[in-house]
């Protein structure tokens, strides 16, 4: 699925195609998403696209009137394409601007999302609830320390929980953890304030890594360019189950958390 990074290249990647630029239609050939697509976005026609901000894995598009959320889901891919580029399956919305390009958002499994925000207001809660994003000031050393108290979930499952922090998902929680020589089963609240210190910023490391080559290459994800990611290249861990571990050499565990594979060196990575 698309996780942090992969948004915020997108984000990168469309915005100098379309800010500024006008509304000239709206096409939406599927409204069942992850949830209905409101109505209101065919107000959008004639709109001025004002910015394009990122909030966890939701994209923003801001006009004067609101702000249109998109969300990739599990499997969605949003490109710049040109008006004439032919329809293909699973393509579900377009945004068509006056200058001949388009934003289509392509999501084979439907669990993606096209959200309006009236007045850009979050009257649902759907960006107020979550928690500070990894890369901000607010996410800082004593944060997840703070929040770890009294809990008893393993650490991995605590830092992909969005409510604490967003953005880190299974693949850079696999990475951070792997740096930051921490167990993924390791209970959180035994875990120092030092510890979860180097957490934190082996967590912004990884994302800022992951951002500057274009995000990780997996079966769904590309730019918004249609080119692929990079950072794939640069995992230590994730995907690794039983090769040699990059620092010590020895094979490479997995366990499974919630679904969901758990890499991990047992010589390197201490409770």
């Amino acid at each position: 699925m698309p996780e942090l990074p992969e948004v915020e290249v997108c984000r990168l990647g469309i915005t100098p195609h379309v800010i500024n630029k006008k509304v000239l239609d709206v096409i939406v050939r599927h409204w069942q998403l992850r949830w209905p697509i409101p109505e209101q976005v065919l107000s959008l026609k004639g709109l001025e696209l004002l910015g394009v901000e990122r909030r966890s894995k939701y994209l923003i598009l801001k006009f004067a009137t609101g702000s249109l959320l998109i969300h990739l889901g599990m499997s969605g891919t949003i490109r710049v394409i040109e008006h004439t580029t032919p329809v293909i399956k699973h393509d579900h919305f377009d945004l068509m601007f006056e200058h001949g390009k388009a934003l289509r958002l392509n999501d084979p499994r439907r669990f993606g999302a096209v959200l309006w925000l009236e007045n850009h207001q979050d009257t649902d809660n759907i960006l107020a609830k979550l928690g500070p994003e990894p890369l901000s000031s607010d996410f800082g050393p004593g944060y997840l320390f703070s929040k770890a108290k009294n809990r008893k979930v393993p650490v991995k499952t605590f830092i992909m929980n969005n409510d604490i922090v967003v953005g880190v998902g299974n693949i850079y929680a696999n990475e951070a953890l792997f740096k930051a020589g921490i167990l993924p089963t390791a209970p959180v609240g035994k875990l120092s304030q030092k510890r979860f210190n180097i957490l934190t910023e082996e967590i912004k490391r990884v994302l800022k890594k992951a951002i500057e080559q274009g995000g990780t290459t997996l079966k769904d994800f590309t730019q918004a360019d249609g080119k692929p990611g990079y950072f794939a290249q640069s995992l230590d861990v994730y995907g690794r189950a039983g090769q040699p571990c990059v620092n010590c050499n020895e094979p490479l565990k997995e366990v499974r958390q919630s679904n969901r594979s758990s890499v991990y060196c047992a010589n390197c990575q201490t409770k």
